[in-house]
């Protein structure tokens, strides 16, 4: 007997990750594998995870900029695979969702559209995700397809936590903070609940600390403030991106040194964050293993924004009771989280430092104020359901 089969995309700038899922009965989405395509990498290949094992499957088709031909070969390495069934739909991870869109949706032209007007407010990742929606649409056009919006989570927020200091009518045209990672918050405000419910109905800072960093405050599972701002540079310095800067900067560079808009767009997105500052690698593994003072210096820097913005956040809830890291750093980087916690002891954040060593689910020392816990998070799970709920509707 097969099963309805979901496929969900999350697209990057350089790679996409592929989840694949069984929903059975009408019961959550069920992960079966999942995948990802480096579309830096030749020749091109798929690396698949499934069973407990992983293997490369070739993927013989030349890069394009629509990707059809790459999106083709992928569907049939996973075919080749997997007993798909009947293929339900495909799930897509969208950046931003605007004013518009408050929750996930199906996929047809005016939402197309829409996703497509907001491209201005998320040029690094929005144009991503809508080349893989069109080269689905391409390939299977009956096949339903939807969006999970990272900004979504975010829509419980005060007016007064999304406003900038700003003329109200640039508000009120959507120049407001809109906070991102939505995807990843929200599932780590379901899993808290579930492994911790006492904790998951508190005042929570869930820290995802990856390639892209943000921190996001929570009060009964429910965004209350977060550090991302009005687009995915704000806030903390990232692997490339600059984090949180004074706009004083940006007159002074397009006014005293004339520098294009194409130039200065670069150098806040790719030329900046952990690279800028150390000059050699925008990755956290790679610092830490250098003895240059200017890669010590990315890692400081991180670890006191990091710190600085986990402490802000405490200030809206009225509190922190847990703190909670997750992405590939905050996952899997026992020195930067205790670097981070030692920052914030003044807080009564304390670390038990062989718990943090082996990464375990809670890793506060003994007599600390606040829980501190380590959770993976799953955007691609979060896809899926929320497609399982859109297509089942």
């Amino acid at each position: 007997m097969t099963h309805p089969f979901l496929l969900t995309l999350n697209a990057g700038s350089s790679s996409v990750k592929i989840g694949l899922f069984k929903a059975a009965d009408g019961a959550k989405a069920r992960e079966i594998g999942r995948g990802e395509l480096d579309l830096q990498r030749r020749p091109l290949a798929l690396r698949l995870e499934t069973s407990g094992t992983t293997s490369d499957v070739a993927i013989d088709a030349p890069p394009s900029e629509d990707l059809h031909e790459v999106l083709d070969a992928t569907l049939a390495a996973l075919a080749a695979h997997f007993d798909l069934g009947e293929l339900l739909g495909a799930g897509h991870r969208v950046v931003h969702g605007g004013l518009r869109f408050h929750g996930p949706v199906r996929i047809d032209d005016a939402s197309l559209a829409a996703i497509d007007a907001l491209t201005p407010l998320a040029p690094l990742h929005q144009p991503h995700s809508l080349r893989l929606i069109r080269a689905l649409r391409h390939l299977r056009p009956s096949l339903p397809q939807t969006a999970s919006f990272d900004t979504a989570f975010h829509v419980t927020q005060d007016d007064l936590v999304r406003r900038f200091a700003l003329p109200r009518a640039l508000h009120d045209e959507g120049i407001r903070r809109y906070g991102f990672h939505g995807l990843s918050y929200a599932y780590i405000a379901r899993e808290l609940a579930r492994r911790q419910p006492a904790l998951g109905s508190g005042r929570v800072v869930a820290a995802h600390l990856g390639s892209g960093a943000s921190v996001c405050a929570m009060h009964g599972g429910k965004s209350v403030d977060s550090s991302m701002g009005f687009s995915t540079l704000d806030g903390l310095p990232m692997g490339t991106r600059c984090g949180t800067l004074d706009a004083g900067v940006l007159l002074y560079l397009l006014d005293e040194r004339r520098m294009p808009l194409k130039e200065l767009e670069d150098l806040l997105y790719h030329r900046s964050g952990l690279l800028g500052v150390s000059g050699s690698s925008a990755d956290v593994r790679t610092l830490e293993g250098e003895s240059g003072a200017a890669a010590r210096q990315a890692l400081d820097l991180f670890a006191l924004r990091a710190a600085g913005e986990i402490a802000r956040l405490g200030s809206t809830l009225g509190g922190i009771d847990t703190l909670v890291f997750t992405a590939g750093i905050g996952e899997h980087d026992a020195a930067m989280r205790a670097a981070i916690c030692g920052r914030l002891a003044w807080l009564g954040v304390a670390l038990d430092a062989a718990a943090n060593a082996r990464h375990a689910e809670r890793i506060e020392a003994g007599g600390g104020r606040v829980a501190v816990l380590v959770i993976p998070t799953d955007e691609e799970q979060v896809i899926a359901d929320e497609a399982l709920a859109v297509l089942g509707s």
